[in-house]
C-alpha cells in the first residue's frame, strides 16, 4: 500500500475504523481561529505502529490512544501536506479490538469558502469533497460512517445550528455551550455548523419531522417559498422511498457567501441565498422553480447519499444523478403546471454538449484522490447521469423502478454501497437486465447519434458515437432505448425498440402512410437523432404534431448536427423560420438560444444587422400582439412566452421599439414601481436597458447592491454592471471585481459578464491575463469557482483568442480544473472552427431572404 508521506492519491487503510467523535469546538469569530477537542471511538481490526488521520493546518497538540485499560502516547505526531493527513506514530503496536482516541487541536477559519469559513456575519462549513479535514482530526472518506455528538462553544447572542437538535445550553463566562443531539451514522463530509445572526421561520411538523428555515434578520421575509417547498415535498419523498425521514429534523439555512448551489448536510441543508430565499410576489417563476428543485435535490440526498452513502467519490453520481432526477419527478408532482419535465431537458441540453468533445468522461469513472473528486461535480454527473436514470426508468416502468429503489434503501440503510448495489436491485424487482443497459451507459464516455430513414412502413435505424468535431470517428455501440412515435391511418401511436447493434430494420405497426416520424418520443433517450431529407421535411411540415419537448430535441439536435459538420447552418436557419407562431415557452427558449448563438458568433458588421432584423421580423409580431402588461389572471405559460419574445426582440435583435418599451418601465421598477415590470421580463430588460444605459443608471444600479435584500435581484443588479456598453462604464465594471461589491461567490459569475460584454471584452481580456495571478486568487481557492472561471473564457470569439487562452493556461495550469481545462479548450477551438466554417454561409442565406 502507498504511504501517506509519498502519495497524494493515498486512501487510509481499512484495518482502523471510527465508530463514533465526541467533539467539543470552541470558536473565536473575532480572531477566526478554533480549538477542539474529541474522543474518537475506534474499532482496530489488525495491529499497527500506525494510526493515520485526515488534517489540513491543524495543530495537534494533546493526543492519547486508550485500549484495555491502557493508555499510550505517540513517539511522533507527523503531519503530511501532500495526502493531508496526520500520522501518529507509537512505538509499540496498538493491539486488535475496540479503542478511543483522545485529541486536542487548534486551527484557523479558512480562507476561502470551504472548511470552516467566515460569510459575511455568518460562520459556516462546507466539507464535501474532503474539506472535514480542515475543522476536525478524523477519518474523512465516505466509506468512514460513524456517530458525531457534537458540542460548540461560541460567544453569547448566536444561533448556533447543528445536525442534530438542541439537547442541552450552558453558559460559561462569555460563551455559550450547545450541545447537539448525537447523529445517525454519518461520513464526515455530512456534518456542518452554522453560527450567526440568524432567524427563522416557525417550525411546522411534517409526519413528526420538524422544519424551518433560516435567514440574516433582513432576509426573514424571503423563507415563505422555501420553507413551503420543504413541507410539501418531503412527505412525496418518504413516500417514493417507502421510509421515514431518518436526521430528527430539517433546517434550511440561507448563507451569504456560498460554493456551491446548496449542500445535503443531514438534518442541516445550507444554501446560496440565491437557491432558497425569495420573494414570491416579485420573483420571476424560473427563480421558484429553481429554488423548489435544489429544496427538493437536497432533501432526496437524505435517503441517496446520506442513508445509503458511496463507498467512494467514483459513485458520486449514486448520489447526484438521482437527486437531480428526483428533485423533477418530485416538483412535477407537486406542480404539475410547471412542466418541470421541460426543464430537465434544457439541464440535459448542457450535458448532451459536453458529452459530444473528446474530453468528456464516463458518468462512473476513475477518482484517485479528493480534488479529482471535486471535477466530477459537472453536468455529466448530475445531467446525464439523472438522464439516464429516467431512461432505464421508462424502460422498465415507474412500478419496478421504484420497488428497486426501495430494496436498495432497505438493503444498504446506513452504509455504504456501490453502483453494481443498485443495478441487483432494480434488476431483481423488475426482472430485467438492468445491468446490460446500465453499465454501458454509465461506464462509457459520450452517447449515440441514432439515424432514421423511413422506407414506407421500414424504418432503419443505425447508431454511432455521436462527436461535435467534425470528421471524428469511433466504433462505440449502446443498447439504445428508442421510442418512436409516428402517424399514420391509424392516429398517433408509440413503438419501443432497444437498439443493441450499429443497424437494425423496424417493420412498424398499424397501417397506412407515415406522415412523420420522431426517433425520441417525449425527448426521454439520451441521444441525438438525424433524420434523412424527406424525413425532415415530414416533420418541419407537421411541427404542431408534435410535443414541445419533441420540438425541442428536432431544433437542438439540428443544431449540433451544424455544429459536427453533417447538417447547413442554411438548413437550421429554414427551419427556424417555420417558428415564429410558436406559442410554447420553452420551445421558444430553444430557438431563442439557437439565434442567440447565430448572431453573437456567427455574424458581424451588416450582417449581423440584417440578422437582427431578420430575428424581430420573425418574432416581433408576438411580442407585438402579447404587449407588455400582463391580463388579469395571465396564465404563467403566456407570461414566459412574453419573456422569451422579449429575449429574442430586445435582447438579441436589439429592437429600438423594445428597448423605448423597457426604458422607463425599468426606471420606475428602480423607484420602487414593483408593479413597472412583469417580474419574468426582470432579467431581460434590465440587462437590455443596462446595455445602452448611461452612467447615471451605473450609479443607480451599483448603489442598490449593497442594500438589496432579495438575493436574486441583487444578483441581476451585480450582472447588469457587466452589461453596459459604454467604454468608460466597462471600465468602471473591470474595476469592481477587487471591491466588496463582488462576493467571492459571485466572482465566476462577474468575470463571465466581463467575457460576454462585446464592447470591454477585448479589454478585459487583455487585463484578466496580466493579472492572472489575482482573478485567480480572487476565488479564495474554491475549486469550483476556478473551473468555472475556466469554462468562462469559454465565451472567447476568436482563434486569436483561443492561441492566447491556451498560451495562458499552459504558462499558469489551473491543478483544480485540469477536466475543465481541456474540455473549455475543445469547445472554443470547435466553436472559432464553426465560426470561420459557417460565416459566409449564414451571409449568403440573409443574403436570400426577401
Amino acid at each position: 500500500m502507498a504511504h501517506p508521506t509519498e502519495d497524494k492519491n493515498f486512501r487510509l487503510p481499512t484495518s482502523i475504523r471510527p465508530r463514533r467523535y465526541a467533539a467539543t469546538l470552541t470558536l473565536d469569530l473575532d480572531a477566526k481561529s478554533f480549538s477542539g477537542q474529541q474522543t474518537i471511538d475506534l474499532d482496530v481490526s489488525a495491529p499497527s505502529n500506525e494510526l493515520i488521520l485526515h488534517g489540513i493546518a491543524l495543530a495537534l497538540s494533546d493526543v492519547t490512544f486508550r485500549a484495555g485499560g491502557q493508555s499510550r502516547k505517540p513517539a511522533s505526531i507527523q503531519p503530511v501536506a501532500v495526502s493531508e493527513t496526520v500520522v501518529l506514530r507509537f512505538d509499540e503496536a496498538l493491539p486488535a479490538g475496540a479503542a478511543s482516541l483522545d485529541v486536542t487541536w487548534t486551527g484557523r477559519f479558512t480562507e476561502g469558502l470551504r472548511g470552516l469559513y467566515q460569510a459575511g456575519k455568518v460562520a459556516a462549513t462546507q466539507f464535501e469533497a474532503a474539506d472535514a479535514r480542515r475543522l476536525f482530526p478524523c477519518f474523512d472518506e465516505p466509506a468512514f460512517k460513524a456517530r458525531w455528538a457534537l458540542t460548540v462553544r461560541v460567544p453569547r447572542g448566536l444561533t448556533v445550528l447543528g445536525n442534530g437538535p438542541v439537547v442541552k445550553e450552558t453558559q460559561e463566562g462569555p460563551l455559550r455551550a450547545v450541545t447537539f443531539q448525537e447523529t445517525e451514522v454519518l461520513s464526515s463530509y455530512l456534518i456542518a455548523l452554522v453560527v450567526g445572526p440568524l432567524v427563522g421561520t416557525d417550525a411546522q411538523d411534517v409526519q413528526g419531522v420538524p422544519v424551518r428555515t433560516w435567514a440574516l434578520p433582513e432576509k426573514a421575509h424571503l423563507t415563505r417559498f422555501g420553507q413551503d417547498a420543504a413541507l410539501a415535498v418531503l412527505p412525496r419523498l418518504q413516500d417514493y422511498f417507502g421510509l421515514p425521514y431518518a436526521f430528527t429534523k430539517v433546517d434550511q439555512v440561507g448563507i451569504p457567501d456560498f460554493e456551491a448551489g446548496a449542500m445535503e448536510n443531514a438534518g442541516l441543508i445550507t444554501y446560496r441565498e440565491v437557491a432558497l430565499l425569495l420573494d414570491p410576489a416579485t420573483a420571476p417563476l424560473s427563480v421558484k422553480k429553481r429554488v423548489a428543485e435544489v429544496v427538493t435535490h437536497e432533501l432526496a440526498h437524505q435517503w441517496f447519499g446520506n442513508w445509503v452513502t458511496m463507498v467512494w467519490w467514483d459513485d458520486l453520481w449514486l448520489n447526484e444523478a438521482f437527486a437531480t432526477w428526483m428533485a423533477f419527478k418530485i416538483v412535477d408532482q407537486w406542480r404539475p403546471e410547471w412542466r418541470m419535465w421541460l426543464d430537465f431537458d434544457a439541464h440535459r441540453a448542457s450535458a448532451l454538449h459536453l458529452d459530444a468533445l473528446k474530453s468528456t468522461h464516463p458518468i462512473h469513472g476513475e477518482v484517485r484522490n479528493a480534488g479529482e473528486a471535486g471535477e466530477s461535480f459537472d453536468a455529466i454527473t448530475y445531467e446525464k447521469g439523472g438522464a439516464v436514470l429516467r431512461m432505464i426508468e421508462g424502460f422498465l416502468g415507474e412500478g419496478p423502478f421504484r420497488e428497486g429503489i426501495r430494496q436498495y434503501m432497505r438493503k444498504h440503510a446506513r452504509a455504504n454501497a456501490v453502483k453494481e448495489d443498485l443495478w441487483n436491485a432494480l434488476g431483481e424487482a423488475a426482472g430485467q437486465p438492468v445491468e446490460e443497459l446500465a453499465t454501458a451507459w454509465v461506464g462509457q464516455s459520450g452517447f449515440p447519434l441514432v439515424t432514421a430513414k423511413l422506407d414506407g412502413r421500414g424504418l432503419s435505424l443505425s447508431q454511432r458515437r455521436f462527436y461535435t468535431e467534425p470528421g471524428v470517428r469511433s466504433g462505440e455501440t449502446w443498447p439504445v432505448p428508442v421510442v418512436l412515435r409516428y402517424e399514420d391511418a391509424t392516429g398517433a401511436r408509440e413503438q419501443r425498440v432497444l437498439l443493441r447493434d450499429a443497424q437494425a430494420t423496424v417493420k412498424l405497426e398499424g397501417e397506412g402512410e407515415v406522415k412523420w416520424l420522431t426517433a425520441n418520443a417525449g425527448s426521454t433517450g439520451f441521444y441525438r437523432v438525424a433524420y434523412d431529407k424527406p424525413g425532415m421535411e415530414k416533420l418541419a411540415a407537421n411541427l404542431k404534431a408534435l410535443a414541445p419537448s419533441e420540438r425541442i430535441s428536432l431544433l437542438a439536435d439540428q443544431w449540433a448536427l451544424v455544429r459536427a459538420g453533417e447538417a447547413s447552418v442554411a438548413d437550421l436557419l429554414d427551419l427556424a423560420g417555420r417558428f415564429g407562431d410558436e406559442e410554447d415557452d420553452s420551445v421558444l427558449d430553444e430557438l431563442v438560444g439557437r439565434l442567440a448563438y447565430i448572431e453573437s458568433r456567427l455574424t458581424d458588421g451588416e450582417d449581423q444587422v440584417r440578422f437582427r432584423a431578420w430575428i424581430e421580423e420573425l418574432l416581433g409580431p408576438g411580442l407585438k400582439k402579447l404587449g407588455w402588461q400582463p391580463v388579469q389572471g395571465e396564465a404563467d405559460r403566456v407570461r414566459l412566452r412574453r419573456a422569451s419574445l422579449v429575449r429574442a426582440v430586445g435582447g438579441i435583435a436589439r429592437g429600438q421599439d423594445a428597448l423605448a418599451e423597457a426604458r422607463p418601465r425599468v426606471g420606475r421598477m428602480l423607484q420602487g414601481e414593483r408593479d413597472a415590470l412583469e417580474p419574468n421580463l426582470l432579467d431581460a430588460a434590465v440587462g437590455m436597458v443596462a446595455r445602452a444605459g448611461d452612467a447615471a443608471l451605473f450609479d443607480t444600479i451599483l448603489q442598490k447592491i449593497p442594500s438589496e435584500p432579495d438575493p436574486a435581484t441583487q444578483r441581476r443588479y451585480l450582472l447588469a454592471l457587466t452589461a453596459f456598453e459604454a467604454p468608460e462604464l466597462t471600465e468602471r465594471a473591470r474595476g469592481l471585481l477587487y471591491t466588496d461589491t463582488v462576493k467571492t461567490q459571485d466572482v465566476s459569475s462577474f468575470v463571465a459578464g466581463l467575457l460576454g460584454n462585446r464592447v470591454g471584452r477585448d479589454a478585459w481580456w487583455a487585463q484578466m491575463r496580466t493579472q492572472w495571478k489575482d482573478v485567480v486568487a480572487r476565488t479564495g481557492g474554491a475549486p469550483m469557482l476556478l473551473r468555472r472561471i475556466v469554462e468562462a473564457m469559454g465565451l472567447l470569439r476568436t482563434r486569436e483568442h483561443l492561441e492566447q487562452m491556451q498560451a495562458l493556461l499552459k504558462a499558469h495550469p489551473i491543478p483544480e480544473a485540469q477536466q475543465a481545462t481541456a474540455q473549455t479548450l475543445e469547445r472554443l477551438s470547435q466553436d472559432v472552427a464553426l465560426r470561420e466554417r459557417c460565416t459566409s454561409e449564414v451571409s449568403a442565406w440573409l443574403k436570400r431572404q426577401p
